[in-house]
């Protein structure tokens, strides 16, 4: 009866504990080396998954295209200056990472020359609308990618710079997908993000959609790759580069 009784009050304990504290019970069914952790109670904006300490935002789907697309998006973001701010080569592969409608590789694609953009989404969708506007536009350099919520299916060392645009904060699962960033990237490729700046908490963005210098550098670090500059000449985000080190840099450190 006393064992009965033991294995009662243990039971009760558990259950308290994990009605007192959620997160622990999720934490602990992870394995223990995994980079990520599962919340039950979190943002709502969120997917409840964590890494190193950000939550990640839930993705806006094809349905939101219409946004992506709108008239006063050059005012509010000047992707014509993120494009300016590149400095692209005539030649360069370029891999846009969550292209969407394809926005920015459209507005990359002219300069361009003797290049191409790979204009990369996990959404078949978003990919037919890719296509519908290369016709449309009549453009041909810019090539539809699909890709998986972990791989940015790119050729191996081939691309010179890789774009996320809005993008990073909601990759659910970034670290996967950086790798295979960096595998894609030629040594000395260059890595873009840009991001609404979780500094200011006078941008009026959800904050899981914005994000800390500090934080993006911890997470690009993780992968290798190696902070060069910020840029903050746009109006509400950070443009923050990266790089991908050959391996001369790494024999003379």
């Amino acid at each position: 009866m006393s064992n009965f009784l033991h294995f009662i009050v243990t039971l009760v304990v558990m259950l308290s504990c994990s009605l007192l504290n959620p997160t622990l019970t999720a934490q602990a069914a992870s394995s223990s080396t995994t980079v990520y952790e599962q919340h039950i109670i979190h943002n709502p904006d969120g997917i409840g998954k964590y890494y190193m300490g950000r939550e990640i935002a839930k993705v806006m789907g094809y349905t939101g295209a219409g946004w992506l697309e709108r008239p006063r998006r050059e005012g509010e973001e000047q992707p014509s200056k993120v494009v300016n701010l590149l400095n692209l080569k005539p030649n360069d592969l370029v891999a846009d990472i969550g292209a969407g409608t394809g926005y920015l590789s459209f507005r990359i694609a002219p300069l361009l020359t003797a290049g191409k953009v790979l204009a990369v989404d996990v959404q078949p969708q978003m990919l037919e609308i890719i296509e519908l506007f290369k016709k449309e536009k009549n453009i041909t350099n810019v090539e539809p990618v699909l890709a998986t919520l972990t791989d940015p299916n790119l050729p191996p060392e081939s691309v010179d710079l890789a774009l996320m645009v809005d993008t990073y904060h909601e990759l659910e699962y970034p670290q996967e997908v950086m790798q295979g960033i960096v595998k894609g990237l030629k040594p000395g490729g260059r890595v873009v993000l840009v991001e609404y700046r979780g500094e200011n908490p006078f941008i009026l963005i959800k904050g899981l959609h914005k994000m800390t210098q500090k934080q993006v550098r911890k997470e690009m670090q993780a992968v290798g790759l190696v902070w060069r500059e910020t840029k903050n000449l746009l109006p509400q985000q950070h443009l923050m580069v990266f790089e991908k080190p050959d391996s001369s840099d790494l024999l003379t450190r």
